[in-house]
């Protein structure tokens, strides 16, 4: 319908625009969207302030569960880690890798929640390889460690489940976790297996350990764990790194 001084729609309810003595239109039309307004008075869409965060509840609590550890000897740093992942008490796949190679000389452990570990190794594997390609050097164990840190700081509080063990061949050993804490020592074992290989790691490391003895004492140690913990088991994935790099074996849970 048309008037002289007005267009007026009545189909899609379009808002009303005025238009000139000579027929032409000053404004375009528009549909009326809850937000719209005159074009002369234009309203900006509601943004929610940068730190607003949605919190959306889960339709089921997560259960975390597995045996990760990792110590320092004479010859080389070892990480050793079971393959079971595990959704509350269902096995939902029994073939994961836990210990992922970050570049040649380390490798990190995870433990957690297995999406929120995978992005955060990503990110971290990316931050390494900047900073090499920006200053031409390789980021030390130490500095790796207080990067992931930093990153992790601000998540303190939130759902996200990190726990994270830099094995290096600077032979140093770093655990990091979700809340930014950092801690170095000799030996972490991490998990709901933990309890049970530190029991084994306790009784027999020692610093002079050979290479053969040092892979089946972390092999021993996740074997026992997976008898007491319902979280852990299927196999064992083991890597020693030394000057050389890294090398992996896999080992199955039957043990002599």
């Amino acid at each position: 319908m048309f008037t002289a001084g007005r267009i007026k729609y009545h189909l899609c309810q379009l808002t009303e625009k005025s238009v000139g003595n000579n027929g032409t239109p000053l404004h375009f039309l528009m549909p009326a969207l809850p937000y719209s307004t005159t074009f002369n008075r234009r309203r900006s869409f509601p943004v929610p302030p940068a730190n607003h965060s949605v919190t959306v509840r889960r339709p089921f609590p997560l259960s975390h569960g597995t045996t990760t550890l990792g110590f320092i000897f004479q010859g080389g740093v070892i990480a050793a880690a079971d393959t079971r992942a595990s959704a509350g008490g269902l096995v939902a796949c029994p073939a994961v890798h836990k210990i992922t190679p970050i570049h040649s000389h380390l490798v990190v452990t995870s433990s957690g929640s297995g999406a929120d570990c995978m992005l955060w190794e990503r990110i971290l594997a990316r931050e390494i390889r900047l900073y090499q390609l920006r200053h031409r050097r390789r980021l030390s164990i130490r500095g790796a460690a207080k990067l992931l840190s930093f990153m992790l700081h601000p998540f303190k509080g939130t759902e996200v489940c990190v726990a994270l063990t830099l094995c290096g061949w600077d032979k140093e050993l770093i655990y990091v976790c979700s809340d930014g804490a950092r801690l170095q020592g000799d030996v972490f074992s991490v998990g709901s297996g933990s309890p049970y290989a530190y029991g084994v790691l306790d009784r027999e490391l020692r610093w002079t350990l050979s290479k053969d003895e040092a892979v089946s004492l972390a092999r021993e140690a996740v074997f026992r764990a997976t008898h007491r913990d319902a979280y852990s088991g299927n196999n064992v994935d083991l890597f020693l790194i030394t000057a050389k790099g890294w090398n992996c074996k896999h080992y199955s849970l039957g043990l002599a």
